[in-house]
């Protein structure tokens, strides 16, 4: 990795393009290095964790609302015919979840549906550092434009993985080096970029190419963390899938021949300048070197429960502890609970917060999915954890569970806030201590530092688990054959052939989208 140190500069610097974060992003998207066999393995593991959430939420409002407009822009029509007669360049369209392959939309339209539906659950992959990230949310847009374009520029499976691993390693190297979030400037910031980034690699486009449109997804998706504060709505689904719809557009619009605002990154209007530390800033961004395989991947780490990553562990921790003191969960043997934990949780999904609605039983479930109050509290009384039961409006409104409830609080420890922010991947950790306070005078502590199936932890997931995940996530949503077309689609994927790619989605069993029509608008 070369680290390269990214700073504010006065327009009459004249920071050269060469020196620029966004050229330094579009260097490594057009390096034709080679994928390595592990990363290969876990892009294919990622596509099938992807597919396997997004056939969970298929009929949840957010997706349907979503999947909506995308089909209403579809592909193809007479008039795009005759364009792409014009400009002698096949457009094949996108699938979108839950449709059969052959309906198809225009790829933007096509990486927001898929990508609401991949978000929805917030089910799906993870990394932590400076930044938070689900470097998941990468893979709708660049596989929606490998399947439009997949005649006109000759693409294969191979192509899907390069591009697919060029997105986890911009969006990962990103938020190691830079903090949005310090800035209540929500995370999909680094997302725009290393879409484009992404789907610049599958498309072999020149670093120029790249470099415009990478400072175009990060001009139009820079955003606050509103989203994710207080009543959370569901935007928190759509922020993503947005900036994947962007990366799309910023890629048709760079390919044109358009410009983005330059620098984008480093100028005194920059983002660096006004949205993140400010004039005086500078960051160390490690990105690969030429000919330097991108592995980035394999530093990110999927959920097995179905709520915010910090959330994990403590879901594994609840249920050891459901197992072995049943008694805590009973409210009235309860005195107090304090998960002692990393700034980051207890700021952002604990009481630190300072947000009511995190122990608000008629809250949303984006909500109740960034509160670990709730969360540690079910999952303490039920030994488990589940997409659906455990967020019901009934589950969170139970007498003896708002009790509990609300005896939980969060603190922050130095030390687990230390090891949060540890480089060490040995070290780094997401979990706490938890004291547990009966009224008969009695204290229980334990500890957890990785989730269960991080791969540091007690049950690290591999192929088999990720298959596992995609068989009871669509199960009774999919059809039995489906479910193994898919599986076979996306297993064979570096060497998918172009017609193949259209494989790469899911259909809904007869009857199944039926079930939530869909809400009018304006499209």
């Amino acid at each position: 990795m070369k680290n390269h140190n990214v700073r504010v500069h006065r327009s009459d610097e004249n920071l050269a393009r060469q020196d620029q974060l966004a050229w330094k992003i579009a260097q490594v998207a057009a390096d034709p290095v080679e994928v390595d066999s592990e990363v290969v393995d876990m892009v294919i593991n990622r596509v099938i964790d992807n597919a396997a959430v997004a056939a969970a939420s298929l009929t949840r409002r957010p997706v349907v609302s979503a999947r909506s407009q995308a089909l209403a822009h579809p592909l193809p029509s007479r008039q795009l015919d005759e364009i792409v007669a014009a400009v002698d360049r096949p457009q094949d369209g996108s699938t979108v979840f839950g449709e059969a392959p052959e309906v198809r939309v225009s790829p933007e339209w096509a990486a927001w549906a898929n990508g609401v539906a991949v978000r929805e659950l917030d089910y799906h992959d993870t990394f932590l550092a400076a930044e938070y990230s689900h470097p998941g949310d990468n893979i709708p847009p660049i596989v929606a434009v490998a399947q439009h374009a997949a005649r006109a520029f000759g693409l294969t499976g191979r192509d899907v993985v390069r591009g697919i691993a060029t997105g986890y390693e911009i969006q990962i190297d990103l938020a190691r080096a830079i903090s949005l979030h310090a800035h209540k400037i929500d995370h999909v910031a680094h997302l725009g970029p290393s879409a484009a980034a992404g789907i610049g690699t599958l498309l072999t486009l020149p670093p120029e190419v790249v470099f415009q449109a990478v400072g175009q997804a990060l001009h139009t998706t820079t955003a606050t963390r509103q989203s994710r504060k207080g009543e959370i709505s569901s935007w928190k689904a759509h922020a993503p899938a947005f900036a994947g719809k962007m990366a799309v557009e910023a890629i048709d619009r760079a390919m044109r021949g358009e410009t983005s605002p330059t620098p984008i990154y480093e100028g005194e209007d920059g983002v660096i300048a006004w949205l993140l530390d400010g004039p005086s800033a500078s960051y160390d961004v490690s990105l690969p070197e030429a000919g330097e395989a991108k592995r980035a991947i394999l530093d990110s780490y999927t959920k097995e429960h179905s709520a915010e990553y910090q959330a994990q562990a403590w879901i594994d921790l609840a249920r050891k502890l459901h197992r072995e003191h049943p008694e805590v969960a009973d409210p009235e043997r309860v005195e107090s609970i304090v998960i002692h934990t990393s700034h980051h949780t207890h700021f952002v999904i604990g009481s630190g917060a300072n947000d009511p609605q995190k122990y608000d039983p008629t809250a949303s479930r984006e909500t109740l999915d960034h509160s670990i109050p709730y969360i540690f509290t079910v999952a303490l009384q039920d030994g488990g954890w589940h997409h659906v039961e455990s967020y019901l409006p009934s589950r969170a409104a139970r007498p003896d569970t708002v009790a509990l409830w609300g005896k939980v609080t969060t603190t922050e420890d130095p030390e687990w806030t230390r090891r949060y922010h540890s480089t060490d991947p040995a070290e780094k950790a997401f979990g706490g201590r938890v004291e547990i306070r009966l009224v008969d005078g009695r204290v229980i502590t334990d500890e957890i530092a990785v989730a269960d199936a991080h791969p540091l932890g007690a049950r690290p997931f591999a192929r088999a688990d990720y298959v596992a995940k995609f068989r009871t996530l669509a199960d009774g949503i999919l059809e039995a054959a489906e479910i193994e077309r898919f599986l076979s689609v996306a297993e064979r994927l570096p060497h998918l052939t172009a017609a193949e790619l259209a494989g790469l989605t899911i259909t809904a069993a007869p009857g199944v989208l039926d079930s939530v029509p869909a809400p009018k608008g304006l499209f």
